[in-house]
């Protein structure tokens, strides 16, 4: 007799189980959401949330917060949520990153000059003359020479 509370039963239509098969064996399918699909296709095989966990190498807990995420969105018309964005992780909570990757990638390629070419008397950049540098050239309106150290750690 196993312990806890019963699982959250899942049942798939054939075509959705053929989708989830197909999204599991893709090669390109990141790993993370092919085992998401696995354990989907195992809870709708009537394996309990431990047996998943032990089959595919994860946490009870964490079978148990897809099955329980798949049966909430199970009702959404695939028109209107694609499979593998059932899948994908909820955006996190917290503020926007304040910089944009081309941002990002102007101050490491900044960091790559030379700093005589830009008229600073050092051999290498520090993060507080990258950081004025970036201002300077209009890269980012502020940021801080921690936050540069950051960037280039």
């Amino acid at each position: 007799m196993s312990r806890g509370p019963k699982p959250i039963t899942i049942e798939l239509g054939e075509e959705m189980r053929a989708n989830l098969v197909k999204l599991e064996r893709r090669p390109s399918t990141p790993q993370h959401i092919a085992q998401r699909a696995r354990m989907i296709l195992l809870a709708s095989a009537g394996k309990n949330n431990a047996q998943i966990g032990r089959e595919i190498g994860i946490a009870t807990d964490a079978v148990r917060k897809w099955r329980g995420r798949w049966a909430e969105l199970q009702p959404i018309p695939m028109e209107e949520l694609s499979l593998e964005a059932r899948l994908r992780d909820r955006p996190r909570s917290g503020a926007p990153g304040k910089f944009s990757a081309e941002q990002l990638a102007q101050i490491i390629a900044l960091a790559c000059e030379d700093p005589q070419a830009s008229g600073y008397p050092v051999s290498h950049w520090t993060p507080k003359e990258v950081a004025a540098e970036a201002i300077k050239r209009g890269i980012v309106d502020s940021i801080s020479p921690r936050q540069v150290g950051r960037f280039l750690k």
